[in-house]
């Protein structure tokens, strides 16, 4: 009496073999729209509101915008339903998007920003190191199109203060030729 054996393949038949852990799903929250602009939802947070019939739940969304080529915008929308607070958030950021100095694929300068509590250092990085960042500020990097950086988030873990610090430090961002023209006047 022989035991049959499975055939090849085993329960994944037709499909293309995997890693140990499965495949990485670090494009979970973003997308690019039709004007080609990259999106990410930072955070979402649920507020209640107590009333005399229970909780009434409201939701807030902050949101980052860019074209991955230095121009980078940052949204903070406000609602009833999850959508509604997203699309808004996303509108929002797209209404106030700012330009980032880069030099190549990382950024010019160590630089350090603040906001309220939330503290970010950026110091540029050799090609081939990567984003090495925390989630907000990875969000907002790669939305400016930054590669090749380390970061080093201190304070408050904030999501809206981690973000607006990150902002806050590529705003003071200057390329040499800045310092040149600077230095001409």
């Amino acid at each position: 009496m022989s035991i049959p054996t499975p055939p090849a393949g085993g329960n994944n038949e037709g499909r293309p073999p995997r890693g140990p852990r499965g495949p990485r799903r670090d494009n979970r929250d973003q997308q690019k729209d039709d004007s080609g602009l990259f999106e990410k939802v930072v955070f979402i947070n649920r507020c209640a509101k107590v009333v005399k019939g229970g909780r009434r739940f409201s939701f807030a969304a902050i949101a980052v915008v860019g074209d991955r080529a230095g121009k980078i915008g940052v949204g903070y929308g406000r609602a009833n339903e999850v959508p509604d607070a997203i699309k808004k958030s996303t509108e929002g950021a797209k209404k106030h998007m700012f330009s980032v100095k880069l030099k190549g694929d990382t950024i010019p300068h160590e630089v350090f920003g603040t906001f309220d509590g939330g503290k970010v250092l950026l110091k540029p990085a050799t090609t081939g190191t990567g984003l090495i960042a925390g989630g907000a500020v990875r969000a907002v990097l790669e939305a400016a199109g930054v590669k090749n950086v380390l970061t080093k988030s201190m304070g408050s873990s904030n999501h809206i203060a981690v973000v607006n610090a990150t902002v806050a430090a590529l705003l003071q961002l200057k390329t040499a030729e800045d310092y040149a023209n600077a230095r001409k006047a």
